[in-house]
């Protein structure tokens, strides 16, 4: 296992340097002129270039490329060029927030998901089984967005349940009163097409030989399900989980702009609003890394899982 995860995070430095170059030459050839950006429409052409000498473009593009790739390696993103804030303390203030919605998004969608889907499966061509999968066939032909504007609506101002926005400095309080919401309707959107894609995972698992031997030795069918056919599918879950990690990450950025919560997600669309590459690029890096580094986590969990998972 220690030979294997050495060989996977030397293999992971020539991706990473892969994303940085791109993210490098994308930003600096495709991403407009930030002075004239930062200067506005009525600067001139001498405040322009001020800028640009302050920013440092006017460097060569290799002592550029280096001064990135020293800031990624020491975690010093510098200051933004909009607010003049470190990167580094922006995502301090604003990672807490956006963690408080996406761990929870994130264990609701597994523990409520799984379950569901292998009910589902035990219950296999009866009624409840089509009228779930026609009720998640339905719920993924409808926008998020109208599961926000549907649920602010109902929940908040008829209800009264929830409040609509809100944020405080108190872990608890937040997790209690301004989350909630925002973390059911995600929860809500999420576990239709999770389910749909479980339960075909579990009815692969139930066609397979293993399973009819197992009933032959007289197992009842819970057994079964639990024993075996919930534990061989849990490959392909992991799977899943792990490459939708980054989508969830990034589906929380919408949670925040609708419910004015204050974490990365309206940090960045506000820096990209202002074009603050500084802020665009450490998060599109760290992005990046947090894929790399599931990737590796769920191969481990696959041999957690099924030991007879050999890693290479």
């Amino acid at each position: 296992m220690a030979a294997y995860l050495i060989r996977r995070l030397w293999q992971m430095i020539p991706t990473l340097l892969g994303v940085i170059l791109l993210v490098f030459f994308l930003f600096k050839y495709f991403g407009g002129d930030p002075a004239e950006i930062l200067g506005g429409l009525n600067a001139s052409k001498e405040q322009v270039d001020a800028i640009r000498d302050q920013l440092g473009l006017n460097k060569p593009v290799i002592e550029q490329l280096w001064i990135f790739i020293k800031q990624i390696v020491t975690f010093d993103w510098g200051r933004s060029w909009a607010t003049n804030e470190a990167v580094s303390d922006i995502f301090a203030k604003r990672l807490p927030a956006t963690l408080t919605v996406m761990v929870p998004i994130l264990i609701l969608d597994v523990l409520l998901a799984i379950p569901l889907a292998l009910g589902v499966a035990y219950v296999r061509g009866s009624l409840t089984d089509r009228s779930i999968m026609i009720i998640s066939t339905v719920a993924l032909s409808i926008s998020f967005l109208v599961y926000v504007i549907v649920g602010q609506y109902v929940f908040a101002f008829q209800l009264g349940w929830f409040p609509v926005q809100g944020w405080s400095d108190s872990f608890w309080t937040n997790l209690a009163v301004y989350s909630p919401l925002p973390i059911l309707l995600a929860v809500m959107v999420g576990l239709a097409p999770q389910t749909r894609l479980y339960r075909t995972f579990f009815l692969d698992e139930i066609g397979h030989d293993y399973v009819r031997t197992a009933r032959a030795k007289g197992m009842t069918e819970q057994t079964v399900l639990l024993k075996h056919v919930l534990r061989n599918a849990m490959i392909p879950i992991l799977t899943n989980i792990g490459t939708s990690l980054p989508g969830i990450f990034v589906g929380s950025f919408l949670i925040e702009v609708f419910f004015s919560i204050p974490g990365l997600g309206r940090e960045v669309l506000g820096a990209v609003n202002r074009s603050d590459y500084p802020v665009i690029q450490a998060v599109t890096v760290y992005l990046a890394v947090i894929t790399m580094v599931v990737n590796l986590l769920t191969d481990v969990l696959y041999k957690m899982v099924d030991p007879r998972v050999v890693l290479k």
